[in-house]
């Protein structure tokens, strides 16, 4: 049964103290970061766990310092491929929270390192294929893995007689090709998913930075990164992608390979039940948090018989831990 912290002092000290660290292991709170997603046109927003478009939850940053001061290890998680880190970073601090590139870890990271230190490509098949955004180019960067399309000019246009002959015979294909990588692309077109096509034909292995259908801003719902892939799933017999971003468990495994915490000693805290929540409870850690300002609005859409993803606990908002 999940617990109602808001105002409950002790629950609030019994739930955190939970997290304690038992030995030399680092245990933290894995913060599933709400969005607010900037493209070159417009300002999109999204409500979630720290702020609200461009107005920071009363008591975040707080809850933040304390959280750090009782020894908390504190990750930024999120499934946004199209902003790297470093920009994940300068969101953060712009907002006034004090952040480091490397408490924050996102789905595009989270492919980087799986290609370049899990994948194993040979040196003559290891360039990426990507359809996405400048995030999942600087993040491959970060790992020196070579890459095509994403946000190369020559990809945004209609396609061409020609490019149909020149996908066909391979002639236009680059050998070196080794993995076709799918996020959140806001300029993808027919050109790009040929290309992505042909290469995965060619046994190309299929990665997701994420599998969200939609993305929630301005009040309703546009395309997700997973309507990106979509259509090369069904192109390809329904054969899915390996994903990275939460729920999948690639992610869980990326953050633990890195911050080697103990999953039993970690709470994950977010917004949403099929992402957040879900995340947590599969990965085994040993508590979540919903805090309610976010896609979840109540307590109601997880209560009944046989609900699958209850949260340990829950908030009306991340400030309420501060008793």
């Amino acid at each position: 049964m999940s617990k109602y912290l808001t105002g409950d002092k002790a629950g609030i000290a019994e739930f955190i103290d939970r997290f304690d660290k038992p030995s030399e292991t680092l245990r933290g709170a894995f913060l599933g970061e709400p969005l607010v997603i900037i493209d070159e046109t417009e300002k999109t927003r999204r409500i979630g766990v720290l702020w609200s478009g461009d107005h920071l939850f009363k008591g975040t940053v707080e809850t933040l310092e304390m959280l750090r001061s009782k020894g908390k290890q504190v990750v930024f998680v999120t499934n946004n491929s199209t902003k790297s880190r470093a920009e994940y970073k300068q969101k953060l601090e712009s907002m006034g929270i004090p952040a480091a590139v490397d408490e924050v870890f996102g789905s595009s990271y989270s492919a980087a390192i799986y290609i370049s230190r899990i994948l194993s490509l040979p040196p003559t098949q290891n360039t990426v294929f990507v359809l996405g955004e400048s995030g999942i180019e600087t993040e491959l960067d970060s790992e020196s893995i070579p890459h095509i399309g994403g946000t190369d000019p020559a990809y945004n246009r209609p396609i061409t007689p020609s490019d149909y002959t020149s996908i066909a015979s391979g002639s236009a294909l680059d050998p070196s090709v080794g993995v076709v990588l799918a996020g959140l692309d806001f300029h993808l077109n027919y050109l790009k998913l040929s290309y992505a096509l042909a290469y995965l034909r060619r046994g190309a292995k299929f990665l997701a930075t994420n599998m969200d259908t939609t993305l929630p801003s301005a009040g309703s719902l546009f395309p997700g990164a997973g309507a990106i892939s979509a259509p090369l799933v069904a192109m390809m017999g329904w054969q899915k992608p390996m994903a990275f971003g939460k729920p999948s468990q690639a992610m869980m495994d990326a953050i633990e390979g890195k911050f080697k915490f103990e999953r039993k000693k970690a709470c994950m805290v977010g917004d949403r039940l099929d992402t957040d929540i879900r995340f947590g409870i599969e990965g085994g850690l040993g508590g979540t948090l919903c805090v309610l300002t976010g896609v979840t609005k109540s307590a109601k859409e997880w209560e009944g018989e046989g609900k699958e993803l209850v949260p340990t606990a829950w908030v009306d908002e991340l400030g309420d831990l501060r008793g």
